[in-house]
């Protein structure tokens, strides 16, 4: 075969179009489809990723800067009457804190006031009960007074007269008082015996030594007065003696009685 005869051969071999058919065309893209294509995808370096990522920092504290500076100066740019109600505000607050303060120290006062005066009703109360035991003979007493001894060698004392040394006492200012060991208190009474005297049923003899809490120099001259008790008692062939001491102690006791039908008025 020739080299003509060839190349009509291959000739031949190449696709023909068919007859009355177009050449095929490729479709035309859209503006935002080669949009999309150039930036998809990205094909940015890492030296514009690290100054993108730097301007992004950069965006964010500028935003959260002006939003601050916004906050701040949001009275700045307040009305008149918005400022004169927030002054009105603050000081309504102050001033209910102020009462608030006021209140609590006040009840702090009151408790201090009532912790102090139930502290001295009790002290008072406890004194009370002491000074009403000496008077009961309940406890024992001790203070200045004198020692009053009578001699009766003869007999000659007898229980009125007694009685009588005790009255001038308490007239003088006796607060505690015994006499050979048995107290003497309002409600004492005195009986002649056989050989001595009772004292509250209980028989006491000569020398009758009577033991006076109080101010001696009162106690003393009452008894010594003209007409008082040492002359009456030497009347009667008794001597008396006086010793002022600034310590006495009168410790007999008497049980507390409780009364039967007297009670508080307070009740």
């Amino acid at each position: 075969m020739s080299d003509v005869e060839n190349a009509h051969g291959d000739d031949d071999e190449r696709p023909v179009d068919a007859p009355g058919e177009p050449p095929e065309a490729k479709p035309e893209l859209t503006g935002r489809q080669r949009l999309i294509a150039g930036l998809w995808p990205p094909r940015a370096s890492r030296a514009q990723l690290i100054v993108a990522l730097l301007l992004f920092v950069l965006g964010l504290g500028l935003a959260i800067q002006v939003r601050s500076n916004s906050d701040n100066s949001a009275l700045r740019g307040a009305r008149q009457e918005d400022l004169v109600r927030i002054l009105d505000e603050l000081d309504s607050r102050t001033k209910r804190l102020d009462d608030e303060k006021q209140r609590l120290e006040g009840q702090r006062t009151e408790l201090e006031t009532s912790s102090n005066q139930a502290e001295e009703a009790r002290k008072q109360t406890v004194e009370k009960e002491r000074q009403l035991g000496i008077l009961a003979g309940t406890v024992a007493a001790q203070g200045p007074g004198i020692t009053l001894t009578i001699s009766d060698p003869k007999g000659g004392v007898e229980s009125d007269k007694v009685l009588d040394t005790v009255q001038e006492l308490r007239a003088a200012g006796a607060e505690a008082m015994q006499i050979n060991g048995v107290r003497v208190v309002a409600n004492t009474y005195f009986s002649d015996e056989t050989g001595g005297i009772g004292v509250d049923g209980k028989k006491i003899g000569a020398p009758y030594v009577f033991k006076v809490i109080g101010n001696p120099q009162d106690l003393e001259p009452a008894l010594n007065i003209p007409g008082g008790v040492v002359q009456t008692l030497e009347k009667e062939q008794a001597t008396a003696t006086v010793a002022r001491s600034e310590k006495i102690i009168v410790d007999a006791l008497r049980a507390a009685k409780r009364p039967d039908y007297a009670q508080s008025s307070s009740h």
